[in-house]
């Protein structure tokens, strides 16, 4: 399904921010550069954005940037994260996640008691499927394995995570975004999951740790 575009102008128009505005954030790296879609219109070429995405950071932009500076933003938007390690306790104490998806997690990778935050980012996701239902917990292990061998190649990227069963098996794929995926009629999408919005959700929890 095709992704929805909305144009600058109309942009402008929603939010009520300005054409400056839009550009600093831009040059700031709170708005990623590929979000910026160039397209031939009427009256030339025009910008256009992923309009979900693009209203959705707006306005999280507007709601926080009161609080917090433009970099510290732009950090919290970045899909590059600094290697932070959280204990097992201060995570089920915080709630960052919940203490059954940890105990899965340990049981599958290794008894640790420090966790680093692309592994809290895996059980961040894993919670999010297992939460709608849609995988079981012996599947679970094959989402854990596919982000263990794969997430670092597209670490930085927009990318997402899929979960595809065909006649009762299942497999997890991650694909970078925008992508175009097709399946034979038997296969099923049951679910995917925006790794790069995981981890601006992960990272605002996190952030009030520190």
């Amino acid at each position: 399904m095709e992704e929805k575009l909305i144009s600058k102008k109309e942009l402008l128009e929603l939010t009520g921010i300005s054409y400056g505005q839009l550009y600093r954030w831009k040059r700031k790296n709170l708005i990623p550069e590929e979000w910026f879609i160039k397209k031939s219109a009427f009256t030339g070429q025009e910008t256009f954005f992923p309009r979900e995405k693009i209203l959705d950071r707006v306005e999280k932009i507007k709601n926080m940037k009161d609080d917090a500076s433009l970099d510290d933003l732009a950090q919290i938007f970045s899909p590059e994260v600094s290697d932070v390690k959280i204990s097992y306790e201060k995570l089920v104490e915080k709630n960052i996640i919940m203490k059954n998806i940890i105990d899965i997690y340990r049981d599958f990778n290794s008894m640790i008691d420090l966790y680093s935050f692309n592994e809290i980012l895996y059980m961040s996701v894993l919670e999010k499927f297992l939460l709608e239902g849609s995988i079981s917990i012996e599947e679970s292990k094959n989402v854990l394995q596919t982000l263990q061998d794969n997430y670092n190649k597209y670490a930085g990227r927009n990318c997402e995570i899929l979960f595809v069963r065909k006649m009762g098996i299942g497999i997890a794929i991650i694909l970078s975004v925008p992508n175009e995926v097709y399946f034979e009629k038997l296969s099923k999408i049951v679910m995917k999951i925006s790794i790069n919005e995981t981890i601006e959700k992960l990272k605002l929890r996190i952030k009030e740790l520190f």
